[in-house]
């Protein structure tokens, strides 16, 4: 499972015009799953990406987190981020799990986030969607969990 996380001041998701999501101050949070990936990758990133210290205290250092912030997420999903593009012109998704794998594990992390009592906003998977956003800082991460070899 790979997370491209971006603190933002505003972030908001489209699709075909219509607003499917928006939120003010926190992440918005690309999502890609491997054909690897489970519950147990799903449970380590929710909790991961809730308890990144990634706000400004009163000393404009890094100490808080989204909850100490009253802050929310936009998660979209991405299977682009398994492109694997060391070949050619052209990448390859064979890395990405396919949608019926996918979307069970995209609505999973979703819900645990939530269940975590953050507010979370969502694109619609699958589809085109136009993604735009105040980067705040900037602030990038990518968090990456493998899954567990059996």
């Amino acid at each position: 499972m790979r997370v491209v996380l971006q603190r933002v001041s505003d972030a908001s998701v489209k699709v075909g015009g219509r607003e499917t999501g928006r939120i003010g101050r926190g992440f918005l949070l690309l999502v890609g799953f491997t054909q690897a990936d489970t519950a147990a990758e799903v449970a380590w990133m929710a909790d991961k990406v809730i308890g990144l210290r990634l706000f400004g205290d009163d000393e404009s250092k890094m100490n808080l987190d989204l909850a100490a912030i009253g802050g929310s997420l936009l998660v979209v999903s991405q299977f682009t981020l398994y492109g694997d593009a060391s070949r050619g012109r052209r990448p390859s998704f064979i890395g990405a799990a396919h949608p019926d794998q996918a979307i069970p594990l995209y609505e999973s992390f979703v819900q645990a986030l939530r269940d975590r009592g953050i507010t979370v906003a969502t694109g619609e998977f699958g589809a085109m969607m136009d993604v735009s956003l105040v980067n705040d800082g900037p602030v990038t991460l990518v968090l990456e969990r493998e899954a567990a070899s059996s």
